[in-house]
């Protein structure tokens, strides 16, 4: 089967950018007390109904999986780009991380107690979300956890020749009423959506959803 072009174009992107990509964001939730709120808040509450497997969907150069790994979280993470995972292995070698796309997702069908997915629906176009909610149904067990994280609004942003490369990518906004909708179409309980205003270094408000497979 060919594989869609978005796919392709996010690969490239990432492989192309991923050193620079993991400098320039290294310590991005330091100064984010809104967005490490809701990453513990994830981490508390797969704790309490008692721990278990952990994937990041759309890790990158594995940043976020090291913080939840931090936070107490039996932790992996897979991304699409090639260059991405080979960043995060050189980066986490405490962690495991593989190569996979949210189209296609490698866990087996109830295998995690929680998944994230920190900005990695961005580069999905709208008519394939429903797949990748239907994937996040699956392989969450009942009663797992699902965290979303994404840029808010309607206009997607172009990023063209990011640090000097010339590559180009999408970045779909998504309006938070929409992702709810889709988590709840895909049979999962949204328990959480909360909305910031951008910060100095962003394009746009950012928001955040938690949502829970029943049990």
């Amino acid at each position: 089967m060919t594989e869609p072009e978005f796919l392709s174009a996010a690969r490239t992107f990432y492989d192309t950018v991923a050193a620079d990509y993991a400098d320039r964001f290294r310590d991005e939730v330091a100064g984010k007390p809104l967005d490490r709120a809701m990453l513990q808040a994830f981490a508390e509450l797969v704790r309490a109904d008692g721990g278990g497997p952990v994937v990041e969907l759309g890790c990158g150069p594995g940043r976020m999986t090291a913080y939840l790994h931090g936070l107490g979280l039996e932790i992996s993470g897979l991304d699409l780009s090639p260059g991405m995972v080979a960043v995060a292995r050189r980066e986490h070698p405490e962690l495991s991380f593989e190569v996979g796309s949210l189209l296609d997702l490698p866990q087996r069908d109830g295998e995690l107690a929680g998944a994230v997915a920190w900005y990695s629906i961005i580069h999905t176009p709208p008519e394939h979300l429903p797949e990748v909610f239907a994937g996040f149904h699956r392989v969450l067990a009942p009663g797992g956890h699902l965290l979303l994280a994404f840029q808010a609004g309607d206009r997607p942003l172009r990023v063209e020749r990011p640090f000097g490369h010339p590559v180009a990518l999408d970045f779909r906004r998504q309006q938070p009423d929409r992702v709810a909708d889709l988590a709840a179409g895909a049979g999962l309980e949204v328990t959480t959506r909360l909305v910031r205003e951008a910060e100095p270094d962003e394009t746009a408000p950012q928001a955040f959803l938690l949502a829970r497979k029943p049990g």
